[in-house]
């Protein structure tokens, strides 16, 4: 039997991932939470062999959450399950340790199969992760700007390049505005970028934000 605990800070959407794995004699949930916190907390109460963790969480980032679950949880898979697409997160979550990235728009069959196999001790990649991960870990290969910021940098800056505000930023994340700002000079100086708009400008040209994937969708969408 595999067991399987759920970070995720929607109630319906764990609600209906337990509807799914209900139908797998296989799999059994065991735990839940809807914060970082709770998952903490939570951990330490139950045996379990897969964590499905959502990596936008309020509070702390899905890779720091990945690495503290690391420490109090070694032995189990992590398989992420994420709204964003694989080149938002993917490369950087699997390097940090996760087992597998699915995202929320893929097949319950999918999500079974990486299961599965991540709980035996596999990982799950597509074959368009796995071009991007040979990519990643080649130091000969030359990086672009953004690939060289720590997951940090690149949280701050996908959200400064969707609008938000310094202080929207500093409470999203629980942290003051002096770091905030801290960030954003440091990741204008890596990126050799001036201001704002420009990076907004990069970030949109290189996709990285979550509304250029649902305006993609939508216009796909009206086309079939």
């Amino acid at each position: 039997m595999i067991r399987v605990f759920l970070i995720d800070d929607h109630i319906l959407f764990r609600e209906g991932l337990k509807q799914i794995l209900l139908k797998h004699s296989d799999i059994t949930v065991v735990g839940e939470a809807g914060t970082s916190q709770e998952a903490m907390e939570k951990l330490h109460e139950h045996k379990f062999d897969v964590i499905l963790l959502d990596i936008t969480l309020p509070g702390r980032s899905g890779s720091d959450l990945l690495q503290d679950i690391r420490k109090v949880a070694p032995g189990a898979a992590i398989l992420v399950l994420s709204m964003h697409p694989e080149d938002q997160y993917a490369v950087r979550l699997i390097k940090a340790g996760a087992s597998g990235y699915v995202t929320k728009e893929s097949a319950p069959d999918v999500l079974i199969t990486a299961i599965r196999k991540v709980a035996h001790g596999g990982r799950y990649i597509s074959s368009k992760l796995a071009e991007e991960m040979a990519v990643a870990i080649d130091e000969n290969l030359p990086k672009l700007p953004h690939q060289l910021l720590s997951n940090r940098e690149y949280q701050v800056m996908r959200m400064i390049a969707s609008g938000k505000s310094l202080k929207e930023i500093a409470e999203e994340l629980m942290i003051s505005e002096k770091t905030v700002t801290t960030y954003r000079a440091r990741i204008l100086e890596k990126m050799h970028l001036k201001n704002n708009v420009e990076l907004t400008i990069y970030a949109i040209n290189h996709r990285l934000l979550p509304w250029y994937f649902s305006i993609r969708n939508q216009n796909q969408n009206s086309q079939e």
